[in-house]
């Protein structure tokens, strides 16, 4: 994990956007965002790790432009639209875009593994077959 003044402004706002939030095992929902920053080597990196949930599931909230103007810069940004999944796009053709940012890449395959350890939430995601043609296509 890269530490910085951007990380912290990334940090704090993923806080509060998640800070009520549970995961499906039952755990604080900042504990899945933190642990794939914990994976991550750059500034971008850690920052996309961050909020890579924020607009998905926060919308209502938080914006590509307020994140914009809390200081996250393009990098982060087209990163994180990769990896914000509209509804009306079939999972797999929203894999493949995320395949052409090497940011947006890094990311979503911590965010599917961590998705499918079966510790967090004691049985296995009911997405697991998609999560790893997912995984498989980003690897290679």
């Amino acid at each position: 994990m890269y530490y910085s003044p951007l990380v912290k402004i990334a940090v704090e706002i993923m806080f509060e956007a998640r800070k009520e939030d549970k995961d499906k095992g039952g755990y604080p929902y900042v504990f899945h965002p933190f642990y794939l920053a914990t994976q991550m080597e750059t500034e971008d990196e850690t920052c996309v790790a961050l909020l890579h949930d924020v607009i998905e599931d926060h919308g209502d909230k938080y914006s590509f432009e307020t994140l914009k103007e809390a200081g996250m810069n393009d990098n982060i940004i087209s990163a994180l639209k990769l990896l914000t999944h509209p509804d009306d796009v079939p999972y797999m053709d929203y894999v493949k875009k995320i395949k052409s940012n090497p940011i947006a890449t890094k990311v979503k395959l911590a965010d599917l593994r961590h998705n499918m350890d079966t510790r967090r939430t004691g049985k296995p995601h009911w997405k697991a077959d998609l999560y790893r043609e997912a995984i498989e296509f980003l690897e290679k």
